[in-house]
């Protein structure tokens, strides 16, 4: 038995942002990726995903019924609640949390935008955050990265070795993460990443190693990758 199995895990996908990086009027989550909405893939995933019960999608109203045709369309079974999102991400989540069963052990938080998340890396990460109580997917970073000043000049360069890249979902203990929700409004903080919000709170994040396939949609150029790879994969499929 998977650990996974003795526990209740709520995924809470985030999907309540815009496409202003896209330049257009629909949220970036409802796009067409091969003629089907984006967002349509990341739930599908979650429902496939067999260490997740039960799943909240956090959305902007104008978006609700649409959400909910698509969950009604795609057949998302595990769909317990659709809710409005807050002005922030970290209120979004908590509005996503809310909605989570009573009985619910972890969260997996999940940007609706990373349309190309696989069942399994979500079962692996929901595993390893099990586990150490935080996770999240990451990925090694290829790229040599720079730190700079206000001007633009470097001021260093850190290891690549010590860089990742990280993705979600990111999965969190209930308690772990209701008590940094808890230390950051005592804050006054808002942040924009979950995994942030946990380690101000004291927490260790372990990292799950994730794939580079699962890049989040921000603008038109990920739209071209991403409909790509979808088709890779219907063709590995056949």
């Amino acid at each position: 038995m998977k650990k996974s199995e003795q526990f209740l895990v709520c995924a809470v996908i985030v999907a309540a942002g815009g496409s202003t990086r896209m330049g257009g009027t629909i949220s970036k989550q409802l796009l067409p990726l091969c003629g089907k909405p984006a967002v349509a893939y990341t739930l599908e995933a979650f429902e496939q995903a067999s260490s997740i019960q039960e799943l909240v999608v956090v959305c902007r109203a104008q978006d609700q019924k649409a959400m909910e045709d698509i969950c009604r369309q795609y057949n998302i079974t595990k769909k317990r609640a659709l809710v409005e999102g807050g002005d922030t991400r970290q209120k979004s989540v908590l509005q996503g949390v809310r909605a989570a069963s009573p009985s619910a052990t972890h969260f997996a938080i999940h940007d609706g935008a990373r349309a190309l998340i696989l069942p399994v890396e979500i079962d692996r990460v929901v595993e390893d955050g099990i586990q150490y109580q935080a996770s999240a997917l990451a990925v090694p970073v290829k790229d040599t990265i720079k730190t700079a000043d206000c001007n633009g000049f470097v001021t260093s360069t850190p290891d690549r070795s010590t860089l990742w890249s990280v993705q979600t979902p990111q999965v969190f203990e209930k308690n772990l993460y209701l008590e940094a929700v808890r230390q950051a409004a005592d804050k006054g903080a808002d942040y924009t990443d979950d995994c942030q919000l946990a380690e101000h709170a004291g927490a260790k994040v372990h990292l799950c190693m994730g794939s580079y396939e699962n890049s989040k949609l921000t603008t038109v150029d990920d739209i071209i990758v991403a409909e790509q790879i979808i088709r890779n994969r219907e063709e590995i499929i056949k």
